[in-house]
């Protein structure tokens, strides 16, 4: 199996439409089907180039009648969006920019409006809900009529212009299932990209076993808000080994945020530290994805009970949006980190070491062959000194952090508490 090569450079930017574009959850009349709102987004596309996005990742588009994850119809546009041409006009204006589109597919279980299910056809259903949601029914992954149905869908909206799919609660489907139907549907479309959703377990069995490219990193996402908070960089240093161990079999989906999670800067005990998530982000292996709104400091906090998902999946007004000096400076931060990484592509295959692993303070190196840069974290509230000759080096130069002089060569390097550098062996 041969990942597509585009996914090297790809860097996301994920929306959920319907709360993106106020179609769910909504006040009042829901919005109409001449209303054509999946468009706002190719308003936002701008937006994403000059965040330093490669592609645009959505969340459900088809027809439902909740929250998009009780699917109806695969093969039609969820009519609080709009139809079929908002979603070619979608496309086409993704690919013009020279973003890819990565789909979300709910293939683990449907909505109790789901035709077949309305029907009772045989041996469509596994007789279970999906995590103990009664208007989310479980498809039957034993069935081969089931198969062909995925196999099509997929197939269909690939043909029509989208560039890969996001298996949403791929964790709950029989990973014999995958391995049956994603070949058949590389065998049309070689350059398509798969990601399974991930939770718990050993991914790299999973993504071996299933046939996935790509797999979503929740270990590293718990780390990096949990070691910052907790003050405790064992923490992350462990789950990056366990993420070096992922890369040797393929580069995971990361992120620090996504419409399933509470916001990054909700998580983070300290402002401060949203800043440092996003450069452990930036500099690690794997396939970078960035949940829109978090480039802008948008705060929410997901809850667990009806509508608990509704704060962290708000509506986007027309851009550009005022921003006050704080939402400048995240933003301004953002652009710069990815086009850091842009810069340094290697990163995408980028293994890192511990080099300095304390509670407060940590120094790691991330490398890909000869190309390696070194980081520094210091979550302290006193700085966190460092000695060019114990980083590997008579000197280092200094090409970006918190407070960071203009790049220079230094023999010693001080990390103002709360602040990072990313340096240079020389």
């Amino acid at each position: 199996m041969t990942v597509p090569g585009w996914v090297e450079h790809a860097i996301w930017w994920q929306a959920y439409p319907l709360g993106f574009v106020g179609a769910f959850p909504t006040s009042g009349e829901p919005p109409r089907p001449g209303e054509h709102r999946l468009r706002r987004l190719v308003d936002w596309f701008d937006h994403a180039i000059e965040l330093g996005a490669s592609g645009v990742a959505l969340g459900p588009i088809f027809a439902s009648r909740t929250h998009g994850y009780d699917t109806t119809d695969h093969y039609r546009i969820d009519p609080r969006l709009g139809d079929g041409s908002d979603f070619d006009h979608l496309v086409d204006e993704a690919h013009r920019r020279g973003l890819r589109v990565l789909l979300d597919g709910v293939f683990n279980h449907v909505g109790t409006d789901f035709p077949r299910y309305r029907d009772a056809t045989p041996g469509w259903f596994s007789g279970d809900t999906f995590e103990g949601h009664s208007e989310l029914i479980t498809l039957n992954h034993a069935n081969p009529e089931v198969a062909d149905y995925v196999v099509d869908v997929m197939e269909h909206w690939l043909e029509r212009g989208a560039d890969g799919w996001r298996l949403d609660a791929a964790y709950a489907v029989p990973q014999s299932f995958w391995a049956s139907t994603l070949p058949r549907v590389r065998a049309r479309f070689s350059d398509a990209w798969f990601v399974g959703e991930l939770i718990h377990g050993d991914y790299a069995a999973a993504v071996r076993s299933s046939t996935f490219d790509s797999a979503t990193q929740y270990e590293l996402w718990k780390a990096i808000w949990s070691s910052l908070n907790d003050g405790n960089f064992f923490e992350l240093d462990w789950a990056l080994q366990r993420h070096n161990e992922f890369l040797s079999v393929f580069a995971p989906l990361t992120f620090i945020g996504n419409h399933d999670v509470t916001r990054i800067a909700s998580r983070l005990e300290r402002p401060e530290h949203v800043a440092i998530a996003l450069v452990i982000l930036m500099t690690i292996g794997g396939v970078p994805s960035i949940y829109a709104g978090d480039e802008l400091g948008f705060r929410g906090v997901k809850e667990e009970r009806y509508g608990g998902d509704d704060a962290v999946r708000p509506e986007f007004g027309s851009p550009p949006l005022e921003l006050d000096p704080f939402v400048v400076e995240v933003w301004e931060l953002h652009r710069y980190l990815i086009g850091l990484r842009r810069r340094h592509p290697w990163l995408h295959r980028a293994a890192t070491e511990a080099v300095r692993v304390e509670n407060r303070g940590y120094v790691y190196e991330t490398r890909s062959g000869d190309d390696r840069l070194l980081v520094a974290l210091n979550i302290d509230d006193e700085p966190l000194r460092l000695s060019a000759s114990k980083l590997g080096g008579a000197r280092v130069e200094v090409i970006a952090g918190s407070g960071a002089p203009p790049p220079q060569m230094l023999e010693r390097v001080d990390v103002e508490p709360h602040g990072w550098r990313i340096l240079r062996p020389a």
